[in-house]
């Protein structure tokens, strides 16, 4: 059994607590069942967050288009359709306040499904291998298991935007055929 420091108050609060349910161990089990419900409706949060951004068709002639003011260090995710084919870029500031982009797919896993990033605390965590990320690397390394980098030859970047063409994104997206696939 785990031990535990307890405080006075904290020593109060769980005899007061301890006489509605009964024992102190029936406490700490609903105490843990609070904080994994707790984490579950942080957890779904952060999924609805990503979902709720509409998806963009990408047709020949046109880009994405990213504003850098939109950016900060929590990962942006920018879902786009191209020909069909269901894609994501991810863009993220790192620290020294430098734009990063990459596909939202895994170098090694995307043929998996699940080779797909999401952002947990300061890094972009592999949600097929567990592989993570800082920020400063997405964008950075080709090969290898990291998130499918965007490069600066393959975008066009000024103070205010980054674009990607539809050219480059159709290029590219055979590394989403089984991307997400339940």
């Amino acid at each position: 059994m785990k031990r535990f420091m307890i405080t006075a108050a904290m020593a109060a609060m769980l005899m007061t607590t301890a006489t509605a349910y009964g024992k102190v161990e029936n406490v700490m089990a609903a105490a843990s069942s609070t904080t994994k419900t707790t984490e579950k409706k942080a957890s779904k949060a952060t999924d609805d967050k990503e979902d709720k951004k509409e998806t963009t068709k990408i047709e020949k002639g046109d880009s994405l288009t990213i504003k850098t003011d939109d950016l900060s260090e929590d990962t942006a995710f920018y879902p786009i359709e191209v020909d069909g084919t269901e894609m994501e870029v991810i863009a993220v500031k790192d620290a020294e306040g430098i734009v990063r982009t990459a596909f939202n797919t895994c170098q090694i896993c995307y043929d998996s499904g699940n080779g797909y990033y999401k952002q947990e605390g300061d890094k972009l965590v592999c949600q097929n291998c567990g592989n993570s990320f800082a920020m400063d690397q997405v964008g950075e390394t080709a090969g290898g298991c990291n998130p499918y980098p965007i490069l600066d030859d393959d975008k066009t970047a000024t103070e205010d935007e980054i674009q990607i063409s539809y050219e480059f994104l159709k290029e590219s997206s055979d590394i989403f055929a089984n991307w997400k696939r339940k």
